[in-house]
């Protein structure tokens, strides 16, 4: 579940869906387990970022996961897309209605603070909920009991 995409910077060159973030969230079916990354897109010119790591507003570490890192061009300077993410506790984010901030950091010493909005943790948590407790299968299984056996 990929919930709604906000601008951490303006878009890249003017091309839409540049530099953005968003929260996402994977369900394992089996286990009933979800895993929630907020997930950063940042395109720039400059020397390279790398970004390597990311930790709460408290300065607690966060899982970093590098999805991508890509030179777009150098031919008058460089620009560069790099993808990313922080694994969020789903307790922090519950326990978090509010909003709540996550800082990234670069090897190049930069660093982006992302604010995830109340709204955003919300609507989230409202998918992740209505997915972990779809309503169709337990109507579809009253359905099922209410019709007549087959002969």
């Amino acid at each position: 579940m990929i919930g709604t995409k906000a601008q951490h910077a303006p878009p890249f060159l003017g091309v839409p869906e540049t530099n953005f973030y968003c929260l996402r969230s994977f369900l394992d079916r089996k286990t009933g387990e979800t895993e929630h990354q907020l997930y950063v897109s940042e395109s720039y010119f400059g020397a390279e970022r790398h970004w390597n790591s990311a930790r709460d507003a408290a300065g607690r570490p966060l899982r970093f996961i590098e999805i991508g890192r890509n030179e777009i061009t150098c031919e008058e300077g460089c620009s560069y897309l790099e993808e990313f993410a922080a694994t969020l506790p789903e307790s922090e984010l519950r326990a978090n209605p509010q909003g709540m901030a996550v800082i990234f950091f670069s090897a190049s010493g930069d660093q982006k603070r992302i604010l995830l909005s109340g709204a955003q943790i919300s609507a989230q948590l409202a998918a992740v909920d209505a997915n972990h407790n779809p309503v169709w299968p337990a109507a579809a299984a009253a359905t099922a009991r209410s019709l007549p056996a087959h002969q």
